[in-house]
């Protein structure tokens, strides 16, 4: 008679549920695990023989099979030791078969029979909560489980402490959620002398999820304009918190199962290949654009990425999705950030300084800025200049709003957004508005539409930075609380839209 366990394996944020069948027939005896295992897989039988060996249970003298169903599912890590150990204790009639059957479970062993955690617990939860299976994981594991309330989540220190549970000898408590992990803190608006123009554009950013372009000279600020966006932006709301930790489950980045409600502001740098950034390598793990969902990418020095890192940007830049197609895995993660670049005018920097510049200006900057293509460059809703700052400046006090109360202005509009798009499951800000939407939310009257035609007109809009404007003067307008968009709204995000970053 075949024993069963339950786990998952993952095909990008989505756990898909694997049937753990274990029978134990006559014949030499032999420890064999099919379906489809990779070499981590492979090795658990080992694992499993030290752990049960540790527990004084002798493995009997026949021949032990353990198939993984779906077979033609590819099944990689380490956290399918837990249910080949419970499924062929169920075989061994040590555990009651149909108990063990009504879980799913996932965990390492260590040889000594501890659980060691393991990524992946929190969609290996809802994916137990759909099949309305109890959840068996490594206690480390068990807080981020947790936070899937429809889900009952064990979480053991050992091998042992499973047995006992389900013997009666010493049931295990469901496990609690997790902190909410606090945000780091902050850093202040106020900290940045001058640059009215670039923080004006940053809270438009954070207000809309618009992409952003800063261009200027070393020192001028750019990444420390950069660096107090997070302290702009409103905390995650409850949907968008558990779509973000699906993903650092899998990365591995939850710390001690808390959750941050705050969003994420990932800045890689420019030496990152494409598998990093986008994702890939052994298994099609997240990239940087994912670990980025519903927060914040922040490329510096960005012309100096890699061109097929920057052109693998533009799909996932619209969509909010990008799929990771490999030979041996197609898996698709979403991707719906804000991203958030910075450049220098050119190689040397000083492009705009004749006293400091090198001797092919204005070339330079050409050439320099060309590494970012038109088709990529025509995805920034927002460009902006971040000239240079004057020495006499820097001894000045702080001036301007300070981040809080920027960031009270842009929960308002967020708030608007959340209201205006409550009906429309695919969009949430200005930034994912189109169609019939943007058309009725950012409709002109007859004196804005002119002024819109001619800029059109005159610059050469393509017709996505045509509706990017739009989108860009809908959040001008929520900031200023103002239920329509008017021609100054309209004329601000012409001013962000028409400076090339090959002028600055």
């Amino acid at each position: 008679m075949v024993a069963l366990s339950y786990t998952v394996a993952f095909e990008g944020v989505e756990a898909r549920e694997v049937e753990v069948q274990c029978a134990l027939t006559p014949g030499v005896p032999g420890f064999a695990i099919v379906g489809l295992p990779d070499k981590a897989v492979s090795e658990a039988r080992e694992r499993v023989r030290a752990a049960l060996t540790g527990m004084a249970i002798a493995l009997p003298s026949q021949r032990i099979t353990v198939n993984l169903s779906p077979a033609d599912l590819p099944k990689e890590g380490s956290h399918f030791d837990l249910p080949i150990a419970l499924a062929l204790l169920a075989a061994l009639e040590i555990l009651p078969r149909d108990d063990v059957a009504r879980t799913t479970s996932l965990g390492e062993l260590s040889l000594d029979g501890g659980l060691v955690a393991v990524a992946g617990a929190l969609p290996a939860a809802l994916a137990a909560a759909e099949a309305a299976r109890t959840l068996i994981c490594p206690r480390a594991s068990g807080p981020e489980a947790a936070w899937v309330g429809d889900a009952c989540v064990l979480a053991p220190a050992s091998l042992g402490e499973v047995v006992r549970h389900f013997t009666g000898a010493a049931p295990l408590p469901a496990c609690e959620p997790g902190e909410v992990v606090a945000p780091p803190a902050a850093r202040d608006l106020r900290d940045v002398k001058g640059q009215e123009r670039a923080k004006r554009a940053l809270e438009i950013a954070a207000a809309g999820r618009h992409h952003l372009m800063l261009v200027g000279t070393p020192g001028s600020g750019k990444s420390m304009l950069a660096a107090r966006l997070p302290g702009l932006l409103p905390p995650l709301s409850a949907t968008e918190a558990l779509e973000t930790s699906m993903i650092h489950s899998l990365a591995g980045l939850l710390d001690q199962g808390g959750i941050s409600r705050a969003r994420p502001f990932r800045d890689p740098h420019h030496t990152a290949s494409m598998p990093a950034i986008v994702g890939g390598g052994r298994g099609a793990k997240p990239g940087e654009i994912s670990l980025a969902h519903n927060g914040v990418l922040f490329m510096d020095e960005f012309p100096e990425f890699p061109r097929q890192v920057l052109e693998t940007l533009r799909q996932p830049v619209e969509t909010g999705e990008v799929m990771v197609a490999r030979a041996n895995a197609h898996v698709t993660y979403p991707c719906r950030f804000m991203l958030i670049a910075a450049a220098n005018p050119c190689r040397c920097g000083y492009l705009s300084d004749p006293a400091r510049a090198c001797s092919r200006a204005p070339a330079c900057g050409e050439d320099y800025l060309s590494r970012i293509s038109g088709p990529l460059m025509d995805r920034f809703d927002l460009r902006v200049e971040v000239p240079p700052v004057a020495f006499t400046d820097l001894d000045l006090p702080a001036t301007g709003e300070d981040s809080a109360t920027v960031a009270a202005r842009v929960a308002a509009a967020r708030a608007v957004q959340a209201r205006r798009y409550a009906d429309h499951p695919n969009a949430r800000t200005n930034a994912d508005a189109e169609g019939p939407v943007l058309d009725r939310i950012a409709a002109l009257d007859p004196d804005s539409r002119d002024l819109l035609s001619r800029a059109a007109d005159r610059f050469g809009l393509s017709a996505r930075g045509y509706h990017r404007v739009l989108r860009v003067a809908r959040t001008i307008a929520d900031l200023a609380g103002s239920d329509r968009v008017l021609r100054p709204h309209l004329a601000e995000a012409l001013s962000y839209r028409l400076v090339s970053a090959k002028d600055s």
